[in-house]
């Protein structure tokens, strides 16, 4: 007659042990609250900052934009200056307010259409029209200035002799555009020194002038 085996209950607790005891141990999770907090910083500091952006944007200021081209030396008239619209950037650019003491001074340097003003780029008294200085009309025809001759470009102002066989010569090496009128007719400021012969030979119609692009 067979027996049935019963199973030796310490031989499977032994080997439960065994396996329980291979087991990796599992470290306990560190909470880190610094970094949690630095997270939650970081993630406000760029919100606000995001909405300081947007809100920046939306500030606007009216400043003087030139849409004339002035010449340096030359004065602002309210012809040449325009109201528009910007972001406050924080420039120094010139409020539309502050116009009319603008158009006593004078440009710095050379403005094309299109600049903002900012106050460096005026002054108060200009070289151009100051003691030492002349200006002189001249009527030119044709072949005798360049096209699209602008006030404030500059210029050279020559003597062209009647007769071919003398040589040009050069009475002004870099005269200021003052203003250009219809048919021909240019105001340019001369040094006294020259002015009576720019006068005399333009009278007699000697006189041409060749502009100077790199003396803007």
């Amino acid at each position: 007659m067979r027996t049935s085996e019963k199973p030796n209950a310490a031989g499977s607790n032994a080997t439960l042990s065994s396996t329980a005891s291979r087991r990796l141990p599992v470290p306990p999770r560190e909470r880190k609250p610094a970094l949690a907090a630095l997270a939650v910083l970081l993630i406000l500091g760029g919100a606000l900052a995001a909405t300081l952006l947007v809100m920046r944007s939306g500030d606007r200021i009216s400043v003087i934009r030139v849409k004339q081209q002035i010449g340096a030396g030359q004065q602002f008239t309210e012809t040449a200056l325009e109201e528009v619209q910007i972001a406050d950037t924080g420039i120094d650019y010139v409020l539309w307010s502050q116009r009319q003491s603008v158009v006593s001074s004078f440009a710095a340097v050379t403005l094309l259409p299109g600049t903002l003003l900012t106050n460096s780029m005026g002054v108060t008294a200009s070289r151009e029209l100051g003691p030492g200085k002349a200006m002189v009309g001249l009527s030119l025809k044709p072949g005798q200035l360049p096209q699209h001759l602008e006030a404030g470009d500059r210029v050279q102002v020559i003597r062209v002799p009647a007769r071919s066989q003398e040589r040009g010569q050069v009475l002004a090496q870099s005269a200021l555009v003052h203003s250009v009128g219809d048919d021909g007719a240019v105001t340019v400021i001369v040094d006294v020194t020259v002015s009576p012969d720019v006068v005399g030979y333009a009278s007699s119609g000697e006189i041409a002038v060749a502009e100077l692009p790199g003396g803007r």
